[in-house]
């Protein structure tokens, strides 16, 4: 299980958090993975959780092919505690402008959103897509994927997901979640 870093709960009920720990062992109805468009698990996070889930969230994954930059798609979660992943496909950052990859990488978060919704799923755990070797700078990462959700969660208060997570391992990852939780969006911790 991970531990809590920051952690807020909206007037809505839904619940905000920033954690460090291992996503693929986080007790979440759902785990976002960090995907490619071919959706082809072999390295990094999505390498992760293909091993620990198992062979079979690789072969749904085969069945479900490509999927679009911006966009997400869900398998089964095989050997993890979760009951799906909702793998997003984020934007690689020298491929886009700026104001695109941003978009890019909000429409993805938000699209994992949507299927966690559209499943009924109260918990989703969501890592710093696209931050990796997809090269978006950790500190914009987090700051894109803060504002993407507390957009969704504005827009969409009485659906699920209520539990929403950032859950990240490494200090630098961490170190900028903190950052961007307490330079904006009004949640500092006191």
């Amino acid at each position: 299980m991970s531990d809590i870093i920051r952690e807020r709960t909206l007037a809505t009920g839904q619940t905000i958090s920033l954690r460090r720990g291992d996503l693929t062992v986080e007790d979440a109805d759902a785990i976002v993975n960090a995907a490619n468009t071919m959706l082809q698990h072999g390295g990094g996070l999505a390498g992760a959780i293909s091993r620990a889930g198992g062979p079979e969230i690789q072969r749904e994954s085969n069945r479900i092919g490509f999927t679009d930059t911006g966009t997400a798609a869900a398998t089964g979660a095989g050997n993890l505690p979760a009951k799906c992943v909702i793998h997003a496909v984020g934007p690689v950052w020298n491929d886009y402008d700026e104001e695109e990859a941003d978009r890019l990488l909000a429409s993805a978060v938000q699209s994992a959103l949507e299927i966690a919704s559209a499943r009924e799923l109260d918990s989703i755990a969501i890592p710093a897509i696209s931050s990796g070797i997809y090269g978006f700078p950790k500190d914009r990462c987090a700051v894109v994927l803060l504002k993407a959700v507390l957009e969704y969660l504005v827009e969409n208060p009485e659906t699920p997901p209520h539990d929403i997570r950032f859950v990240v391992l490494d200090t630098p990852t961490v170190k900028a979640f903190e950052r961007a939780w307490d330079e904006g969006f009004g949640y500092q911790d006191d």
